[in-house]
């Protein structure tokens, strides 16, 4: 039978990774303003998110604005939006798919092989969740990569990586492990069949005596 602890382990780094999402894709620093190779003081930091834009004053003052049209927004956005809500919600799917296959729960427990098999599809639905939250960060952040170093974009309309890309990539990188601790814990076909041992060499010569 599966190893109820590896389980656990697997489904305990997969709900840290949802939450890590949920908290990534809320979050407005995707991208924050960059002074990298500039010696202009300025009072204002800018940040933009997935859902709205806040400018830092120096007085420690916060403005944000939500954006208005979602027609109106740029690909890169609109595209990492649904890569990590799909995220969201097939890991919510697989937590409750897992609810019902884990060896720790009650639900399906006359059944070990068909528990088994339900944590199984979990795992692989976590694995694809946290493969699409991986894409939508890494190509948000290939993004500001491309305009930091293109040179035709002005100093001052430069970005780099905001806190929310790093909660995003750490949030993948658990759900993929915990998917795959849930992967590769399946029970194996012979595991509920007692061992087989080879037959006593004295049992086959019934016949022989010895002086």
């Amino acid at each position: 039978m599966a190893n109820s602890g590896i389980q656990l382990l697997g489904f305990t780094l997969a709900f840290l990774g949802f939450i890590g999402s949920i908290a990534s894709t809320v979050m407005v620093e995707w991208k924050a303003s960059s002074y990298a190779g500039d010696n202009i003081i300025t009072a204002q930091s800018m940040f933009e998110g997935l859902w709205k834009t806040c400018a830092s004053q120096s007085t420690g003052q916060v403005q944000c604005k939500v954006y208005d049209s979602l027609l109106q927004l740029p690909g890169i956005v609109q595209g990492t939006r649904g890569l990590m809500l799909s995220s969201i919600m097939l890991s919510f799917i697989s937590i409750l798919v897992e609810l019902v296959g884990m060896r720790c729960t009650t639900c399906m427990a006359d059944q070990p092989e068909q528990k088994d098999k339900v944590a199984l599809v979990g795992g692989v639905i976590f694995i694809i969740a946290g493969l699409l939250a991986l894409v939508g960060t890494s190509w948000y952040g290939h993004r500001i990569a491309a305009e930091f170093y293109d040179p035709f974009t002005p100093t001052n309309s430069r970005y780099e990586f905001g806190s929310a890309l790093f909660v995003g990539w750490g949030a993948a990188c658990l759900i993929i492990i915990g998917g795959s601790f849930l992967c590769c814990n399946c029970s194996s076909k012979g595991s509920g069949k007692s061992p087989r041992y080879p037959a006593s060499s004295s049992a086959g010569q019934p016949g022989r005596d010895y002086v």
